[in-house]
């Protein structure tokens, strides 16, 4: 038996000496509880709307006044024609949009059947049904509103789901794993590896070659550039092949932004290397602080548009939300340079950032 307590109280003090475990052992409960505390919501606020009425008269600017009061949907202006529709659909600037006949008031007045288009987007198929059904509750109570007491020929939603008829989970799963899988190389392994050579002691003898820190850093990770592109262009071939996930754009576009992604998820890993004593560290760090960033803050799992304000402004700071932005949009939208040029610029600024900074922090540290 003393035997026993005894080996219980050497593994308690070398967990109590062992600060950065213990510490992100104590941090993970809580950061998880908060995470998915804060970011699983199924509601949906601040959609992106727009009316399209060819002839606005009364009962459009009643129906315009309603969607700006309401805390859904934000109402992006008033259309004359569906002719920009497709551009801002596919830019993301606009997500659902309501068409209206051009003699609204008049069918009403006449207590005719009225026939309202209703265009969703459905790359994210369950927020696609949350939208619908907030739209269809909305007009219904407008047609309620503007018909009276005289007998209606009621109202009659033509819905139609842009990117995503037929609602299929695949087509918003597939293109978030691309993201996970790549984090979990590029990030996670070059933080395992260059930990791993510290601790055994490795780095300090290639710091005795004429290259410099830098190059030695840039060497040890340039062979996970590689193998994120290998695993990308692999699971771009599965997702087509194997679940019939269309690619509607260009895939060079896709292919740039995931060198960028790649990049950004390396100098991520350095940093977490520069922190890390040991490798037990250094799988902790990474999954507190990229998986479950990337899971909960990019919008793979959770609509962002439901996530409470501080936590939509920090999803801003993690690259995955702009990636996967760019990859949904290319694969489901059709999407090109033109309408995630914002995007692409965003994940090239923090790639050159995070790679620098990571690279420096390790150069200084290792002599």
């Amino acid at each position: 038996m003393s035997a026993f307590r005894g080996l219980v109280r050497k593994e308690t003090l070398h967990l109590l000496r062992d600060r950065q475990t213990l510490a992100i052992l104590l941090l993970l409960p809580v950061v998880s509880v908060l995470l998915f505390g804060f970011a699983v919501r199924t509601d949906v606020r601040a959609i992106p709307i727009v009316v399209v009425a060819p002839a606005p008269d009364a009962a459009t600017r009643a129906l315009v006044e309603r969607i700006a009061e309401s805390e859904q949907f934000l109402l992006r202006g008033t259309l004359h024609s569906e002719a920009t529709l497709d551009r801002a659909f596919r830019a993301g600037t606009v997500r659902q949009a309501i068409v209206l006949p051009p003699d609204t008031e008049r069918r009403l007045a006449r207590g005719e059947r009225l026939v309202v288009g209703l265009v969703t987007d459905a790359s994210d198929p369950n927020t696609g049904r949350v939208m619908e059904g907030y739209a269809g509750a909305l007009l219904r109570r407008w047609h309620a509103e503007r018909s009276g007491p005289a007998p209606s020929g009621g109202v009659t939603l033509l819905t139609r789901m842009r990117f995503n008829p037929t609602l299929e989970s695949v087509n918003l799963f597939v293109p978030g794993l691309i993201a996970l899988i790549l984090t979990i190389v590029a990030a996670m392994m070059t933080a395992i590896s260059i930990t791993r050579e510290k601790e055994r002691g490795t780095m300090e003898l290639l710091l005795v070659s004429p290259l410099r820190p830098s190059a030695v850093v840039l060497g040890k990770v340039a062979p996970y550039v590689v193998l994120g592109m290998a695993n990308m262009v692999t699971v771009l071939l599965a997702a087509r092949v194997v679940f019939g996930v269309p690619m509607r754009g260009h895939p060079l576009l896709l292919l740039g932004a995931s060198l960028l992604y790649v990049v950004s998820s390396l100098g991520l890993g350095i940093l977490i290397s520069t922190t890390a004593e040991t490798e037990r560290t250094a799988i902790m760090a990474a999954l507190a602080g990229l998986l479950l960033p990337t899971l909960m803050l990019s919008g793979f799992i959770f609509p962002l548009d439901a996530m409470p304000r501080p936590l939509w402004l920090v999803s801003h700071l993690i690259p995955a939300r702009w990636f996967l932005t760019i990859v949904r949009g290319v694969m489901i939208k059709g999407a090109g340079l033109a309408d995630l040029w914002r995007e692409v610029a965003i994940l090239a600024a923090m790639s050159v950032a995070l790679l620098g900074i990571g690279i420096r922090r390790l150069a200084i540290r290792l002599p």
